[in-house]
């Protein structure tokens, strides 16, 4: 069901051979994003590449919305933009820098891994895959990538329970999920784009294009 060339350096770890098949054994209806997309984010920025995580909720159940990159929208899909939108005013605000673009691809492209705590969802149905067994895979993700300093943002409960899998050498930024119905509550305001530059530079790293490309 599911697409697993592209996987690189991740096809290794036991989730994709333990865990992945019952998973999609239990899978009898459409589920978003495409079973091509699912894996998306892991096939875009390989473990050695990344050097942000932003950690999400599950994808969007629009159809047509959801593209495997977690808050990334299709540039062709022309509809609402919802929590991508919130992050376009935060990163106005923070960056001083207009985001109109709504495929993150370029994001991935620059090392930011765009990931979300659930990776799939029925259309229509918000949060209907949460227990489905995708805590495994994040699980496995961040210990793979425990190995040297990266930037961790987590937006919304559903990524802060993973807060304790994150060491302390790494920077960890919370903040409540993007979504129209929390931005509000402490989201605005949070400046999680120009803190992850200013540690990445601190780290002698470049620091990552938010804005347009």
């Amino acid at each position: 069901m599911f697409a697993l060339t592209g996987l690189g350096d991740w096809a290794d770890l036991p989730f994709f051979s333990d865990d992945l098949p019952a998973i999609a054994s239990g899978m009898t209806a459409e589920v978003l994003p495409p079973a091509d997309l699912t894996f998306a984010a892991l096939c875009r920025t390989q473990p050695d590449d990344t050097r942000v995580v932003i950690l999400g909720q599950d994808p969007y159940h629009t159809p047509g919305k959801a593209d495997g990159l977690a808050f990334s929208i299709p540039d062709h899909f022309g509809g609402r933009l919802d929590s991508l939108g919130n992050i376009f005013k935060e990163i106005r605000a923070d960056m001083g820098s207009l985001r109109t673009k709504t495929s993150l691809d370029d994001w991935a492209d620059q090392g930011v891994l765009l990931l979300n705590t659930a990776l799939t969802v029925p259309p229509g149905k918000p949060k209907a895959h949460m227990r489905l067994g995708w805590d495994r895979l994040v699980r496995q993700v961040l210990d793979r990538l425990d190995s040297r300093p990266r930037a961790f943002i987590l937006w919304g409960a559903p990524a802060q329970g993973y807060a304790a899998h994150v060491a302390s050498h790494h920077l960890i930024l919370t903040a409540p999920h993007p979504s129209p119905l929390s931005a509000h509550r402490g989201f605005f305001g949070s400046r999680p784009f120009s803190r992850v530059n200013r540690w990445l530079i601190e780290q002698g790293q470049r620091p990552i294009h938010w804005a347009d490309p």
